[in-house]
């Protein structure tokens, strides 16, 4: 049994509320209907016409639904639950339309964590399960899911350095709210250890791998370099800088112009991690008038001049990885902590990085084994893509991404192995 101290989790629940319910009072509402502008009624958890019973997985954004998608068609596959996927951010919801429309019986968004929408959202759904993803931890859902008897899980969980050490210094509060949840499921060994050392039983914690590799290999299967090859210069490298942050633009700017001395037809195609930052990558090629950037909506594809494009919509990245010849992989040269190094890697391209990694800790291994390979500067940012655009490279670079996801897989089937297992226990204990 946890044993909880000075800021317990009654005690931190209430200051929870107690906070919520200020935001609320004190005009939060109206503040979120600007903010998310439409739907806000599911937000309040109105969620008409939805059926009763189905495992509720609830994804934050992009990333986490694709790494909820894979989970989803095993649960579909395996099993006769229906599913209904939640979302917070318009972004997510998109992408959960793209990959699983006809997969889920709804897509919606999450209930904002206050006590009245929460139990107006559980009341409609009435869930056999709640599965969350990654670190979508809301206390008032996953308490009240408890206090209804319904099996909450997190799946492919992860803690960031900064989240855990946030976590820490109010440890005895998250030790209730993990309390709340029957079996995490984590990517790695050190997620592992990270919620260990915030007090979840070693009983209640295993490590199934990472369910977006399951996803990248699903969606790989259907996606060729025939939809953006309009955009290569015939023969002439392709480079893709893919979810890019503020303060990288500068810096992948200046590589590409250092590869043109060896490479100058070469294109670059820069795609921020957030499109409304389109105008502002624009605004970075402006120094430099040799340069001609666009946006990917102004371009005619049957005439493009721009040496760089600027790609100001979301959805495009991973096809755009099938069709290029080199990449960078962004969040990376700033402290943000990275972005998917998988998906380049999965088309046989290392994913070129910076240092700051940490959302993904296994991009140490993936460097070691040649699907991944780090980068501190604009020099060696160019020096990597001219070193990997060689034929002798290009080949070396496929086999070694191969054999890195060789040893990946499964993570989908063993999360879902795991869910049903506790969810058939706890049936058989009701029993």
């Amino acid at each position: 049994m946890l044993k909880f101290n000075a800021f317990n989790y009654p005690a931190g629940m209430w200051l929870y509320r107690s906070c919520v319910n200020t935001f609320f009072t004190l005009g939060g509402l109206q503040f979120l209907k600007r903010k998310y502008r439409h739907d806000t009624s599911e937000r309040m958890g109105v969620i008409p016409e939805v059926p009763q019973g189905a495992i509720w997985v609830h994804a934050v954004s992009v990333g986490e639904v694709q790494s909820a998608s894979s989970l989803i068609r095993r649960i579909r596959s395996r099993s006769a639950y229906p599913c209904i996927i939640s979302t917070v951010t318009p972004t997510g919801r998109e992408m959960a339309h793209k990959l699983l429309d006809g997969l889920v019986e709804r897509i919606i968004y999450s209930p904002f964590d206050a006590r009245k929408y929460v139990a107006r959202a559980l009341d409609a759904l009435r869930p056999s399960a709640y599965i969350a993803m990654e670190t979508e931890l809301w206390p008032e859902i996953l308490a009240q899911l408890k206090a209804r008897n319904i099996p909450a899980f997190l799946a492919n969980g992860r803690l960031s350095d900064r989240s855990f050490d946030r976590m820490r210094r109010t440890k005895s509060f998250w030790q209730g709210v993990f309390a709340c949840i029957d079996k995490f499921m984590v990517r790695f060994g050190n997620d592992r250890e990270k919620f260990i050392a915030l007090g979840v039983p070693e009983g209640k914690i295993c490590v199934t791998g990472d369910c977006k590799v399951d996803a990248l290999l699903d969606r790989r299967k259907n996606t060729g370099p025939e939809k953006w090859s309009w955009l290569k210069s015939g023969k002439n490298p392709l480079i893709v800088a893919g979810s890019t942050h503020e303060g990288e633009d500068e810096i992948i700017i200046s590589a590409f112009r250092i590869l043109r001395k060896s490479s100058p037809k070469a294109r670059l195609v820069i795609v921020p991690r957030h499109p409304e930052r389109a105008l502002m990558t624009i605004a970075s090629v402006l120094p430099y008038p040799e340069l001609q950037a666009e946006l990917l909506s102004h371009l005619d594809m049957k005439s493009i001049k721009a040496d760089i494009v600027v790609v100001d919509r979301i959805g495009v990245l991973f096809e755009l990885y099938a069709a290029c010849d080199a990449v960078f992989v962004g969040g990376s040269l700033v402290d943000k902590g990275g972005q998917n190094p998988f998906e380049p890697a999965l088309f046989g391209l290392p994913a070129v990085h910076g240092p700051s990694m940490t959302d993904f800790p296994d991009t140490a291994r993936m460097d070691a084994m040649g699907a991944a390979v780090c980068v501190n500067s604009d020099s060696e940012l160019a020096h990597a893509w001219s070193e990997l655009l060689t034929p002798e490279a290009r080949a070396k670079s496929f086999r070694e991404c191969h054999e890195y996801f060789a040893t990946l897989g499964g993570a989908a089937e063993r999360t879902w192995t795991e869910i049903e297992a506790c969810m058939l226990d706890r049936k058989k204990h009701e029993e």
